[in-house]
C-alpha cells in the first residue's frame, strides 16, 4: 500500500514538472555506444563510439534547456554515463554513477532527462563504469549564455572543443583486471587530442579572426600542460565561471578540468603565413610524454617550423601553484543571469560544518587500494539513491564515516556524509602522498578559496580568498598539501564526492553527500520545489527488482 502511494506521488508531481518547464526548449539526442576498431597511435584497439564518433557528438545546450539523451547500449557490459560539471539542478536521479542509477544493460536503452539551469561553460560527458573511459565513449559539453545575458568578451567568430587525455594500448577490460588482481595502471602510451595522435589533429584558423578553444583533459590520471606555438592565449572561463582575463603562454589542465581560452590568429600584409603546433605534455610525472596538434592557416606548408614551445619544469610545482591562484573570478559579469557572479558574497556567509577529507592507500590481501579518511568505497548491490528512496533494510549509516581523518584501522565501508539543505559547508582535501590528486564534486561547483603545501591546520584559514576565488567543479590537490572549498549546499540529492583520477577511483577514493532538508527522512515529505521525483522510467536493480 506504501508504495502505491508513493507512486501516486510520483506521477502529481511529474504532471506538475512537466507544467512548470512547459516552455523550457527542450533538446535532444539519440546516441548508440557500441565498439569499433580503430588504430589509434599506431596500434589497433577496440573502443567505445557513441553514433560511430570518437570522440562522441559535441553536447549543446543553452542554459535553461532541457536535456534528453537516448542511450541504448550496445556493448556487452552495463552502461551508465555521468556529466562532469553539470549541476543537474534538483535531480541527482540523472547524475549517471553507481549510488544514483543502475546500469543500463546490453541491449537496452534509457533515457536521460535533465536541466541545465543557471548556469554556463565548457563541460564534457564520459561513462562511469568499470573504466569504460579507458576505451572513449567521451565528448564535449557547451552550455551557452541565455541570449539577453551578453558574454564579457567580442563574440568569437568560431569555436573548437579540444578534448585532451592520456592514452593506453591495453583493453580497458584488461586495465580493470589488472588493478584487481592489485596492480597500479601503468605509464600511459601516449597523449591524444580529439582521440587522435600526433599531428593528425588540426585546427583551421583564419587570419585575424578570433577562437574560443574549449579544453578538457578527459584523460586517465595525468595533468597536461597546454600550449600553442607563437600564439598566446586569454583566459576567460573555466567550468561555468568567467574569470578576470589574463594571457596565458601555457595552461596546466588537471584531470578533470576544463578551460575556455581566447586565441587570435595572425595576420601578414604579403599573405605568407605557416602552420604552428599545439602541444600537450605530462606534467610531475616520471615520464615525459606528449601530444601534438597542428593549427593551419589557408595555403600554410602543412609541417611548422622553428622551435617547439617550451614546457615548464616536469616538477616545478610553484609555477603550476602561482598559475592556479592568479585564476580569479570576475565578479563583474553575469553568467547564465544578468546579475553579476560578484552579488553572491560568499565570504560573508556563516560556515555550517567543516569536513576535512584525507587521501590514503591500503593494501587488503596485498592488493593496492584507495582511501577518504581511512574507509575504502564499496558500491553497494542496490544504488543509495533507490535504498534511501524506497527505505530499505540495508539503511545508509552516515555517522559511520569520519569526517575528518582517523587513527582507526583502515576498512572498507560505503561512505555517505549528511548535510542539510542550505548549510553552507567548508571541505579542506588533504594529501599526505606524493602524487599529485584531482577532486570532483558532482551537482556543485565550489569556491576553491585556498591551498598550500604541508598540512591543514585552522590558522589556514586566515589566508583564504574570501572575495574573488573561482568557482569551478574539480581542483587539484599538489603533493604533501592541501586544497580548501566552500559550498552552498543548495542542490538535494545524492552526489558523488570522488577522485578524478580513474585508478583511484575504481579503487576506492570516493564518498557520497546526501543533502536533504529537515524532515525529509520520508521520501514523500519531499517538495518538488526541492528535489525532483523518481523518475518513471528508473531502472530496477538489486533489491529493487
Amino acid at each position: 500500500m506504501r508504495y502505491v502511494l508513493v507512486e501516486i506521488l510520483v506521477l502529481t508531481s511529474l504532471v506538475i514538472l512537466e507544467l512548470s518547464n512547459a516552455f523550457a526548449p527542450i533538446v535532444s539526442y539519440q546516441w548508440l555506444v557500441s565498439y569499433s576498431q580503430r588504430s589509434i597511435l599506431g596500434g589497433n584497439k577496440q573502443i567505445i563510439v557513441i553514433n560511430d564518433m570518437f570522440p562522441g557528438p559535441i553536447l549543446n545546450a543553452t542554459s535553461g534547456d532541457i536535456i534528453v539523451v537516448n542511450i541504448f547500449n550496445n556493448l556487452n557490459e552495463p552502461f551508465l554515463m555521468t556529466w562532469n560539471g553539470l549541476q543537474l539542478r534538483r535531480n541527482s536521479w540523472q547524475d549517471g554513477v553507481l549510488g544514483t542509477n543502475c546500469p543500463i544493460l546490453p541491449g537496452r536503452n534509457w533515457t536521460y532527462r535533465f536541466q541545465v539551469k543557471d548556469q554556463i561553460g565548457s563541460y564534457f560527458y564520459f561513462p562511469s563504469l568499470q573504466l569504460q573511459k579507458a576505451a572513449g565513449g567521451y565528448g564535449a559539453i557547451r552550455v551557452f549564455s541565455p541570449e539577453l545575458v551578453p558574454i564579457p568578451f567580442p563574440q568569437p567568430d568560431d569555436e573548437f572543443d579540444i578534448l585532451i587525455g592520456d592514452w593506453f594500448y591495453a583493453d580497458h577490460n584488461d586495465m580493470r583486471a589488472s588493478l584487481d588482481t592489485g596492480l597500479s595502471l601503468p605509464t600511459p602510451d601516449g597523449i591524444l587530442f580529439n582521440g587522435l595522435g600526433p599531428e593528425e589533429a588540426f585546427f583551421a584558423f583564419e587570419p585575424g579572426k578570433t577562437y574560443r578553444l574549449r579544453i578538457s583533459n578527459v584523460g586517465l590520471k595525468t595533468c597536461l600542460n597546454f600550449r600553442i606555438q607563437d600564439h598566446d592565449m586569454l583566459l576567460v572561463e573555466t567550468e561555468g565561471s568567467y574569470v578576470q582575463q589574463h594571457i596565458y603562454s601555457s595552461l596546466d589542465i588537471h584531470v578533470g578540468q576544463s578551460y575556455s581560452v581566447l586565441v587570435t590568429a595572425k595576420t601578414d600584409p604579403i599573405g605568407s603565413y605557416r602552420s604552428y603546433y599545439i602541444f600537450a605534455s605530462a606534467r610531475f610525472t616520471n615520464f615525459y610524454l606528449s601530444g601534438i596538434a597542428l593549427i593551419r592557416y589557408p595555403n600554410s606548408p602543412l609541417d611548422p617550423v622553428g622551435p617547439v614551445p617550451l614546457a615548464p619544469g616536469p616538477w616545478d610545482y610553484t609555477s603550476s601553484v602561482q598559475q592556479a591562484q592568479s585564476i580569479r573570478r570576475d565578479l563583474e559579469v553575469g553568467t547564465a543571469r544578468t546579475n553579476p557572479q560578484g552579488s553572491y558574497h560568499y565570504g560573508t556567509i556563516n560556515i555550517s560544518r567543516t569536513l576535512v577529507l584525507q587521501n590514503d592507500v591500503m593494501l587488503s590481501s596485498n592488493k593496492l587500494r584507495y582511501t577518504v579518511n581511512g574507509v575504502s568505497f564499496v558500491n553497494p548491490t542496490t544504488p543509495l539513491k533507490l535504498i534511501d528512496h524506497f527505505q530499505l533494510k540495508d539503511a545508509i549509516i552516515p555517522d559511520m564515516f569520519p569526517i575528518y581523518p582517523s587513527n582507526k584501522t583502515q576498512r572498507f565501508g560505503t561512505s555517505v556524509v549528511d548535510i542539510h539543505y542550505k548549510d553552507f559547508v567548508h571541505i579542506v582535501f588533504e594529501n599526505p602522498l606524493d602524487e599529485l590528486q584531482s577532486w570532483h564534486i558532482d551537482g556543485y561547483n565550489f569556491f576553491f578559496v585556498g591551498m598550500g603545501f604541508g598540512a591543514w591546520s585552522e590558522s589556514k584559514r586566515a589566508g583564504y580568498n574570501l572575495l574573488d576565488a573561482v568557482s569551478r567543479s574539480t581542483v587539484q590537490v599538489y603533493p604533501y598539501s592541501w586544497a580548501a572549498i566552500l559550498l552552498a549546499m543548495d542542490n538535494q540529492g545524492m552526489w558523488n564526492v570522488r577522485s578524478q583520477k580513474a585508478e583511484n577511483w575504481y579503487l576506492g577514493q570516493e564518498l557520497y553527500l546526501r543533502v536533504k532538508g529537515v524532515g525529509q527522512e520520508d521520501p514523500s515529505h519531499i517538495s518538488i520545489r526541492d528535489e525532483f521525483p523518481i523518475p518513471e522510467n528508473f531502472i530496477h536493480c538489486g533489491q529493487i527488482l
